[in-house]
């Protein structure tokens, strides 16, 4: 809600206390709050503690004169957008110019004319309240953006969250993928990012949700070889391969943060380190992170449990096996992080 003081306070700034005492007299009718000092340093030890609406200052004071003051406030953080009208008894040109270069908005010359303060003082601090009202107002619209555009953000990240669990069932009653290899491939992968220091905690979940569409494209692989329990053969294993490449087709055209993620990793986590991988033969760094991640994650789930077309290896045979296939088919960086937490990474072997 926007809002205007009821109690507007002015600070006026002045050696001479009779100058004080008629400035506020004749404010008085306007029901202004006032506090005043009679030399600039009582002054700035005021503005240090309150806020005030406006400022009426003297320009000739001993110790701090009038234009000292207005550029010390003008420096400060509190009552810097406070108006500063200068009284003076001179209004040579060269003193003018200097006060509005200094942040002044105005100024009134001695001695009062009752009318003329009232209405300068009357304008200035209307002026400054319809200016606070609008930065409030920009301020409560930011706001309000920024928590919509979160709360549209958020929903749009849940919707893709939404499809990519549909994708995944479809997935399990197409090919030979099991809803908890895809859970322990998931969180495998959310361990490697939780550990891999060039990643964020954003980057961890990211991860996460999109690992599980690693083998989305195995949905437009013909189930004769998706579910044959032999190994394949050199043609069949050649279509099994596509399924990189169709999972980049499925998902090209997406430009939300979890589908491009997702689109990296299908396509990118069946490239190896040295280059020997597919689709495209990607080799090192060239590798997207997301794809180095799960290629290590789907490997090792893959080789500790059963499919048709091969048993379960031990915990130790498979450990080693990432071992043994650092800086050639795995990241050196992410086997280094997964031998150094392996017992994470067997508890989650054991997800049945």
């Amino acid at each position: 809600m926007l809002t205007v003081p009821q109690d507007i306070k002015i600070l006026i700034v002045d050696d001479v206390t009779d100058n004080i005492q008629l400035a506020m007299n004749i404010l008085r009718e306007e029901n202004y709050q006032f506090s005043f000092a009679t030399d600039g340093i009582k002054a700035l030890n005021l503005i240090e503690d309150e806020k005030f609406d406006l400022i009426l200052l003297d320009v000739m004071m001993p110790m701090l004169d009038g234009f000292e003051v207005c550029k010390q406030i003008k420096e400060k953080k509190k009552n810097r957008e406070t108006p500063i009208i200068f009284l003076t008894a001179k209004s040579d040109i060269d003193s003018l110019e200097k006060a509005f270069e200094l942040g002044a908005v105005d100024y009134v010359i001695k001695p009062f004319q009752p009318g003329e303060l009232l209405a300068r003082v009357r304008t200035h601090v209307d002026l400054y309240h319809s200016r606070e009202l609008l930065r409030q107002a920009n301020e409560q619209l930011e706001v309000k953006t920024k928590l919509q555009s979160q709360r549209l953000k958020q929903e749009l990240e849940e919707n893709q969250k939404e499809m990519i669990y549909a994708l995944m069932e479809m997935m399990e009653s197409t090919s030979d993928e099991t809803g908890q290899h895809i859970r322990r491939v998931a969180e495998h992968s959310k361990l490697l990012a939780h550990y891999s220091e060039s990643l964020s905690e954003e980057d961890e979940m990211i991860v996460y949700y999109a690992a599980p569409m690693h083998d989305i494209g195995k949905i437009a692989i013909p189930k004769e070889i998706l579910h044959k329990p032999g190994k394949l053969t050199e043609a069949e294993f050649a279509i099994m391969k596509t399924h990189a490449e169709k999972a980049e087709e499925f998902l090209k055209y997406s430009h939300r943060k979890l589908l491009r993620a997702a689109s990296i990793i299908a396509t990118q986590h069946h490239e190896k380190w040295d280059g020997s991988g597919y689709p495209k033969g990607l080799k090192g760094n060239d590798i997207h992170i997301y794809g180095r991640i799960v290629a290590l994650a789907d490997v090792f789930d893959a080789l500790t449990h059963k499919r048709r077309y091969k048993e379960a290896w031990g915990i130790d045979e498979a450990v080693e096996y990432v071992k043994q296939h650092s800086e050639t088919q795995f990241d050196p960086v992410l086997v280094e992080i997964f031998t150094d937490h392996l017992p994470e990474f067997i508890e989650i072997a054991k997800i049945a």
